[in-house]
């Protein structure tokens, strides 16, 4: 498999500068392009079709929010991994149905994001842990932004339910399968019908399913 190619978006010169001393340290991680705002991010995707784009929340002409949307409207095989500072963010769940398959904050260790990078890039959706709490306050003020069909879905098998909280936490198939020491297969068939028993069409209701679960919970 060839290096997961990333492009930085954030105004900050500080920060980008290291973002890629962090990603340099990873021979699986190629930093090929850098913007300082949301127009520039929006064109370099698609000029460089990168695997991911580590978007900056809060940036000026174009903020995050619009910029990941309009880049998952022209590139929607782009992933985006949303980066921000403030753990209580507003954008957080605006980011979600945007597009965004990930949100990690700042100051997190750089293992963290790392982890975030490729957890996405590998199809999963990845929150930071700090940010958990935030997410499950804004789903259960209403509970009608979940998904699930109907006030009486059917029960989950055990395994059906491991593999769904797998899911929220952000681990792709393989890796799933590697911790439940499954096959690839496997996994996307448990995956598959526990989200047809709950009604969950994409990743999104998933996490939100989850964070209404309290799955993303440290504790859970």
């Amino acid at each position: 498999m060839g290096k997961l190619r990333i492009l930085i978006a954030d105004d900050h010169e500080a920060v980008r500068e290291g973002l890629k001393a962090i990603l340099a340290r990873h021979p699986d991680l190629s930093v090929v392009g850098e913007a300082v705002d949301g127009t520039s991010a929006v064109a370099q995707a698609k000029q460089l079709l990168p695997d991911i784009v580590i978007m900056d929340v809060s940036m000026p002409d174009v903020n995050g929010l619009a910029a990941t949307q309009a880049i998952k409207a022209c590139c929607p095989n782009v992933h985006v991994l949303a980066l921000t500072r403030h753990a209580d963010d507003g954008y957080l769940e605006q980011l979600l149905t945007a597009g965004a398959s990930g949100y990690v904050l700042k100051q997190s260790r750089s293992a963290e994001l790392v982890h975030a990078i490729r957890s996405v890039c590998a199809g999963g959706t990845y929150l930071d842990p700090a940010v958990a709490g935030r997410v499950v306050r804004e789903l259960r003020r209403d509970s009608r932004t979940t998904t699930v069909r109907g006030s009486d879905p059917i029960p989950l098998s055990p395994r059906e339910e491991m593999v769904l909280r797998l899911v929220a936490w952000g681990n792709s198939n393989k890796e799933i399968a590697s911790q439940l020491s499954i096959t690839v297969k496997t996994v996307e068939t448990h995956k598959t019908n526990a989200m047809h028993k709950l009604g969950l069409e994409n990743r999104l209701a998933v996490v939100r399913f989850a964070v209404l679960q309290g799955w993303l919970r440290d504790d859970a």
